[in-house]
């Protein structure tokens, strides 16, 4: 039996997911197998070959193309209308793992900015019952006023605690495919078209809401200047804005760096620090505030989440 972990990189992303894949590795068990599968649009093939030096003997490692023309089959539409409304559909190629892979009833998704800290087997062999997936609550817009307005006012989800991020994910894929959770994506994303400051996360939190399974915060340890460090985070998620490639005193940034410097990106990776600004590190943190001052705009549209759910349910 193998371990199947997704990520979705894109050549800009190449250096953070062999940083995150790095990490992975480091920690695996020489005893269990480990496939991995890269879903990229593009990829050069300078990215393909360094990101496939990385196999080991019981970590594989397959890159898949994914594009508009593979996803439409999945449900008889229009692919297009996903990239029109929101810039690229890659965003959302996450959601549609359990149906591009149909031999995996379990799997993993991480996010390339994730470094991981434990076996990533012990993720996977957590029992979630009959529910459609584990994720950690988003700890990163706990103490964002505008955002947990966003949770309550324009997701409707209460407590806005148990909104969860999708950065990391343990599918229950036998679940997405028998629950039809595809059909009920662009069912929904047709008729409302809803405008969401996290769209992916939206769908998944509303399709999905009380089929959760809400995993320990050590398993996405998220930077969030309002709270401590977690002890001994399993996985470490540089969510948003936080990253370590642009801010040097970003929580857990030394567990990005202790991996980082093993691997061939390193020099790449500290240019690239240095090389950012204190006048980028302002607009990367505007651009936080712009998200969350969107949900101004959000909250008084006609069609949101919350109207929508006094009427119907959106739920799978």
């Amino acid at each position: 039996m193998t371990i199947p972990i997704f990520y979705t990189i894109s050549d800009n992303y190449t250096a953070y997911a062999y940083v995150s894949i790095q990490s992975l590795i480091d920690h695996a068990d020489s005893n269990k197998d480990y496939t991995i599968t890269l879903l990229v649009q593009t990829l050069s093939d300078k990215h393909r070959e360094s990101l496939k030096s990385l196999e080991t003997n019981n970590i594989h490692i397959n890159i898949f193309h994914i594009d508009d023309k593979m996803v439409r089959p999945i449900h008889n539409n229009d692919a297009n209308y996903l990239r029109g409304q929101f810039f690229t559909m890659s965003i959302f190629y996450r959601l549609f793992i359990p149906d591009l892979f149909p031999q995996y009833n379990k799997a993993i998704y991480l996010d390339a900015d994730t470094i991981i800290c434990t076996d990533i087997a012990n993720l996977y062999d957590i029992d979630f019952g009959n529910n459609m997936f584990a994720s950690c609550p988003d700890l990163s817009i706990r103490f964002m006023p505008l955002l947990q307005k966003y949770i309550k006012k324009c997701q409707g989800i209460f407590p806005p605690e148990k909104y969860i991020n999708d950065g990391v994910i343990l599918f229950n894929m036998k679940a997405f495919r028998d629950k039809k959770f595809v059909d009920k994506f662009y069912y929904l994303i047709k008729k409302y078209n809803f405008d969401d400051v996290d769209p992916d996360q939206a769908y998944m939190n509303e399709i999905c809401e009380d089929k959760i399974y809400h995993l320990p915060k050590e398993w996405d340890a998220m930077p969030n200047d309002n709270m401590k460090e977690i002890a001994n985070p399993k996985i470490v998620h540089y969510n948003l804005f936080f990253k370590p490639w642009h801010f040097a005193d970003v929580q857990y940034g030394r567990y990005f760096w202790n991996i980082a410097k093993e691997t061939p990106y390193y020099k790449q990776l500290k240019e690239q620090l240095d090389a950012f600004t204190d006048e980028d590190r302002k607009k990367a943190r505007a651009g936080l505030d712009a998200m969350a001052n969107k949900v101004n705009k959000i909250v008084d549209e006609d069609v949101t989440w919350a109207k929508v759910k006094k009427t119907t349910s959106v739920k799978i």
